[in-house]
């Protein structure tokens, strides 16, 4: 579908890898804030307010460094599917010049049925565009 340079393709691969990993850290700095708001209760059970104060400390710094990673991972993803919709208009486009140079062959020609079956061609290709547009935000949440 995407005739892509290799190096793109390694590129895609690694913004989605690259997201994942961000995804999975902010799932562990969820568990770590968790840990600390559990040893938290406990110090405050056990009125030792010193390290009460450690432990929010480290769940606050958790929570943000979770934030983060989540905010960044939204942003590799946006970069990512910007390029993933170039690359598919990249294509479309290449694909409507060549439709569109075979229509001039054949217009300076004039043969009705060579017209007509180019027409086809673009027509199709054209739906084609508008089943891509209207797939694309899907497509782009399933990954």
């Amino acid at each position: 579908m995407f005739r892509s340079s290799p190096k793109l393709e390694d590129t895609m691969f690694t913004l989605k890898f690259s997201m994942k990993q961000m995804e999975r850290m902010a799932k562990k700095c969820e568990k770590e804030e968790k840990a600390h708001k559990a040893k938290l209760r406990k110090a405050i059970e056990q009125k030792n307010v010193d390290v009460a104060k450690v432990y929010a400390e480290n769940a606050i710094r958790k929570k943000n460094e979770g934030l983060n990673y989540l905010r960044m991972a939204a942003r590799v993803d946006a970069v990512h599917s910007r390029i993933n919709s170039a690359m598919m208009m990249k294509d479309v486009a290449k694909q409507m010049g060549g439709v569109v140079k075979g229509l001039d062959r054949v217009m300076q020609s004039m043969d009705l049925e060579k017209i007509s079956a180019v027409m086809e061609k673009f027509e199709s290709q054209f739906e084609d565009l508008d089943v891509h547009e209207k797939v694309w935000p899907f497509v782009v949440y399933m990954y």
